[in-house]
């Protein structure tokens, strides 16, 4: 390692287990890091797929793997800095005849972008634990894929301009739609920017708690989300930097579990990962190649189902692992 410290970009949004990074409590070891504030966070992911603006920076998980297989010129760490199952969140209009994941064929169902990574991992449920054939679904977006170079399968439609997801749900031009990230709620719930319309959807799997765990247990399968990215002309200089970052991360995650195992830490965050160690054990943050092969394997294998990517990609070429 060189006694200068490198100069990096971070664009890391706030997290209680990422703040010490941020205010520069806990260094990164022979790195100055210069912190870009993105708010939301999704502002840069399309400037880090698009631009590669930053030298590392926190992208969601899916928009990662459609960009490194269209050649994106930066390479995943095994850090994840968030978390949670997807099972609920997928909501039906209550006269549209649907009571089981199957029903969703032939209708449409509306969600932000076809890409989000809510809407690949819910369909990632679906499709291996209910059976759903992704294709015979016409899913509806109103908002355009972080990756320029994405070509949309077929079954994938845009909304009318003008027109939110939420109103269409409501008119009853779909069938079902994303909570969060199609704009439609429930009443009284936000919806995300969308125009909202007051509504009141059951979830399509309303024993998705009890699902979740059974799935976990089963597959081992923990779905991330804010995956952190570096540049790989970075690494190709600077090698050391994957583990120093890594080592940060860690540091960090550490001390915010031990402010969670002394009840400090009560934030809605805080108690989202409390309620999340009773299915997977006292880490709900777990970093490395190794605790996250499968979660990995099954996100790459999805996108490829979903038709996200043009081919198959190994773990190797997704992500560097720091201690090699």
């Amino acid at each position: 390692m060189s006694e200068k410290k490198v100069h990096l970009k971070l664009a890391i949004a706030e997290h209680p287990h990422t703040s010490a990074i941020r205010n520069g409590s806990i260094p990164i070891e022979g790195v100055d890091a210069e912190f870009i504030t993105v708010q939301p966070q999704i502002g840069a992911f399309r400037r880090m797929v698009r631009d590669v603006e930053f030298d590392v920076c926190e992208l969601a998980p899916t928009t990662y793997i459609i960009a490194r297989a269209y050649g994106a010129p930066f390479v995943g760490l095994p850090i994840f800095v968030v978390r949670r199952f997807h099972h609920a969140g997928l909501l039906v209009r209550p006269d549209a005849g649907i009571t089981s994941p199957k029903d969703l064929e032939g209708k449409k169902v509306g969600v932000r972008a076809y890409s989000v990574t809510t809407g690949v991992w819910t369909r990632q449920v679906l499709m291996d634990e209910f059976g759903l054939d992704s294709s015979k679904v016409t899913w509806v977006v109103d908002d355009e894929e972080h990756v320029t170079q994405l070509k949309l399968p077929a079954n994938v439609i845009h909304a009318p301009a003008g027109t939110s997801l939420s109103e269409m749900m409501a008119r009853g031009e779909l069938s079902a739609g994303f909570a969060a990230a199609a704009g439609i709620g429930r009443t009284g719930a936000p919806t995300g920017g969308w125009k909202e319309v007051e509504a009141d959807y059951p979830d399509l799997l309303p024993n998705a708690a009890q699902l979740e765990a059974e799935y976990y247990a089963r597959t081992g399968i923990y779905p991330m989300h804010g995956t952190i990215v570096v540049k790989d002309s970075v690494l190709a200089e600077h090698p050391w930097v994957a583990k120093s970052l890594y080592d940060a991360f860690d540091t960090a995650k550490k001390e915010w579990m031990a402010k969670l195992d002394a009840g400090q830490a009560t934030s809605a965050g805080d108690k989202k990962y409390l309620e999340l160690r009773k299915i997977v054990g006292h880490d709900p943050l777990p970093y490395g190649l190794e605790a996250n092969r499968k979660t990995i394997e099954a996100l790459e294998a999805t996108a490829f189902k979903q038709a996200l990517t043009p081919r198959r990609m190994s773990i190797s070429e997704l992500f560097v692992d720091p201690h090699a």
